[in-house]
Parts: structure tokens; sequence; C-alpha cells
């Protein structure tokens, strides 16, 4: 078995800036693994904010490398390793499975995941932080989505969604990505916020802070969803009767396994359920979007926010995903040339 790992720089469409900062481009690793005529990808669409960096993803994914071409047949055993690697590291994890599971089930003539749409697949398209100026010029562009999911956490909220509110009457979707300390300023948010036709609020608060997310929730007429709160399947006890919902991502997951069996427990317990992402990718983008049927809300639009993405897979039509059908497993092909 031959494994590559490969880098690539993704470029932004525009400048994305959430509260607690801004980008222009994402610098991930790709995990490649080519057995017997089939050929798997995955991608680590790492996050520093879970103390994630290239280096410490290739000190990972080398790791798996190692596992691999040591040993081949050791892809059909994935669940038997792969979580005695660094748990810290989900991401890097995350594209290790994402590519053994397109590997394997393209070698046995299977879906990447037995999830077959029940229901058209919308998802919400974001909008990060930006002058109210260039936020209308934004919610142009996005016409073709049903849904806005738009950026706060800042002192200019108001101005934000009164720009969106000038430009569309679409729903919106808010995530405060930890930007409101305060849980009374938070409270009058949320309610200046339900006026202006938004259906919930993605992680209103630092993380950690689940008695103030338990007064507000009690006193909020909007879903509170938890975000930077959820990582993995182990804190979905904690945060149930808590919140409303959480937002469960493969990079924060560790793949597309663990994020099914999250979606599957979150349902167990009460919460409802968003399938987000980070900035990804087709890899990542389509890896999830086989278990978007399984989801409450989708918001899988990484892909979108992207001016170079190397590869074919989900698509997005007038709002709405469109599930690869090109060849089994992952179903995901690389753009020519769009590698190095």
């Amino acid at each position: 078995m031959k494994v590559t790992l490969v880098s690539k720089t993704l470029k932004l469409k525009h400048a994305w800036t959430l509260a607690r900062g801004s980008t222009t481009s994402k610098d991930y690793l790709y995990f490649k693994v080519e057995h017997q005529g089939f050929t798997g990808w995955g991608e680590a669409a790492h996050n520093a904010r879970y103390g994630e960096s290239p280096e410490s993803v290739k000190t990972v994914l080398e790791e798996a490398k190692t596992i691999l071409e040591a040993d081949p047949e050791a892809v059909h055993r994935l669940q038997e390793w792969l979580p005695s690697l660094p748990q810290a590291q989900a991401a890097a994890r995350a594209a290790v499975d994402i590519a053994c599971r397109d590997w394997v089930t393209q070698a046995s003539s299977k879906p990447f995941l037995p999830a077959a749409p029940d229901r058209e697949l919308v998802t919400s398209f974001s909008v990060g932080i930006d002058a109210p100026e260039r936020i209308r010029a934004k919610v142009s562009e996005a016409s073709a989505y049903h849904v806005l999911k738009i950026k706060l956490g800042t002192k200019q909220d108001q101005d934000i969604i009164s720009a969106v509110r000038k430009a569309t009457d679409k729903p919106l979707r808010v995530d405060a990505n930890e930007g409101w300390r305060d849980r009374e300023e938070a409270l009058q948010m949320i309610d200046w916020l339900a006026a202006r036709g938004v259906e919930l609020i993605e992680q209103p608060m630092p993380t950690g802070q689940l008695e103030n997310i338990s007064w507000l929730r009690e006193r909020s007429p909007l879903p509170l969803v938890a975000d930077e709160d959820i990582c993995g399947i182990e804190d979905i006890n904690r945060l149930a009767g808590v919140y409303d919902g959480i937002n469960v991502k493969l990079m924060k997951a560790g793949g597309a396994t663990p994020a099914a069996a999250m979606l599957e427990k979150a349902r167990t317990q009460g919460l409802k359920t968003m399938l987000g992402c980070m900035i990804e990718s087709s890899i990542g983008i389509t890896a999830a979007s086989f278990l978007a049927p399984k989801a409450d809300w989708i918001d899988l639009d990484g892909n979108l926010l992207i001016s170079n993405d190397p590869f074919i897979g989900t698509t997005c039509q007038e709002g709405k995903l469109v599930l690869p059908t090109r060849r089994l497993g992952l179903g995901v092909e690389e753009k020519p040339d769009a590698l190095p």
C-alpha cells in the first residue's frame, strides 16, 4: 500500500472573519491511500482553536502512514487502531478515517455511507463578519441559497444584521463563535435577533460556561446550539438539557464514523443536530454530506467559500446538496493539475 501526504493552500473567495480572527487562506494536508487499483482520499482541515497545526497534523498522519504501509490489511481494521492516535488531533484522525473508508468502500463496491437522501438537503450559506456595505454585497452573491448563516460576536452585530435585512428577508441563523461575554447582553441580543427572522443561535458564549448557557436557554426565544462546546461523543451527556442542539463536524469528531455515532447519540439525548464543517475542500464536505440526511440542520458550505477547490464531489444546486454518483466510495475526483 502506498500512502502519500499532500499539502495544499486553499484560497478563500473573501477574507473569512469570525469573532476570534480573520484569514484569507488555509494550509491543509491530504491523506492519499493507493492499493490494488483504488485510491482513497482524506482531508485534515485542522483548526488552531482546538490545538491543531500543520505540524501536529503531519506527525499523526505520518504515524498512520507507517501503520498502513507496514500492514495494508490494517485498512480493514481501522477502528481497532485509529483511536490510539492522539485524541487531541481530531482533524488528522478524520483524514485517515475518510481516506480508509473511501478506499474500503470502493474495493468492496459499496457507497461511502449507507444513507440515501430521503429529503432535499438544503444547506445554509455562511457570511463572515464585515463592514455593512460588504455584508450587503456578500448577501447578494449568495442569492442562490435559501438560508444564510451570519457570523456575529462583535460590537457591530446589530449593524451587520440590519445590513443583511436590507438585502434579503431569507431565514437567518446566527453563529456568535463565543463572542458574547455577558449573559444579560446576550439575552437582549437574542431577543432583538428573534424579532428579525433569526432561527437559531450557535455558541452564544465562551466554552465551559454551561451555567450561563442554561440560564440563557431558559429565557431564550430561539434554540441554542453548541459548537465550540462540542467536540466528541463524550461531550454529549453534559450538554443535554443545557443546549437545544449540537453542531457535529467531522473534523472535530475525528471522521465520518464517530460523527455518525454522535448524531445518533444526540438524538437519544433529546438534542437536535446540525451537521457543520470547517473551511474545507470537497473531500471533507462530501464525506459529511453522506450524513446530512441524519441531521436537523445542514451547514455544509466550506467548499463554496474557497476559490481553488482541488476536488469535485458533492455539489450545491439552488442551495441544495447533490451527492456524487460518478463512482463508488466517496465519489470524489481530483481536478487535473490541482495538487502538487
